[in-house]
């Protein structure tokens, strides 16, 4: 009878894992601009223009990257982001604090409804964690906005 019970229901095993790559050097996050510089290295900014991507930089207590993560990529006005896989990364990394960007094809750096709706929601979300938002950048072709700098976190 036990055996029977038992193969009613089935489930799997959890398996979680973070390997971390030598693939760039970056020094420590001490502002916008250096977050900006380091967020270029990532980007593919041949696609700057044409869709939105959403990344999250994962960061030690110490500010230095320990990882970073491609959340979405949308279309041209928009991408979806579930920010349980964006939390799941910052606790495969051990991280402390995040940097969130994204970028807007239009080159306009004025953040939407949508997007100061969904800065809000992360950083309820992390501080559930213990974890803290450190900003958001909204990067263009040229330029960048930061949510942090302009007062907006």
């Amino acid at each position: 009878m036990k055996n029977q019970e038992l193969t009613k229901f089935s489930f799997g095993e959890v398996q979680l894992s973070y390997k971390r790559k030598n693939q760039f050097i970056f020094h420590k996050i001490i502002s916008s601009q250096s977050a900006n510089e380091c967020i270029r290295k990532i980007f593919p900014i041949e696609q700057i223009c044409y869709r939105e991507h959403m990344y999250t930089l994962y960061l030690d207590n110490s500010n230095c990257i320990i990882g970073y993560h491609l959340l979405s990529v949308g279309g041209i006005t928009g991408t979806l982001v579930d920010i349980r896989i964006l939390m799941q990364g910052a606790l495969l990394t051990n991280a402390v604090g995040l940097l969130l960007f994204h970028n807007h094809p239009s080159n306009k750096l004025k953040p939407s409804t949508t997007d100061k709706s969904l800065t809000d929601k992360i950083i309820r979300s992390a501080e559930v964690l213990d974890l803290k938002v450190l900003d958001h950048l909204i990067i263009t072709e040229d330029d960048y906005y930061s949510f942090a700098d302009n007062g907006d976190l």
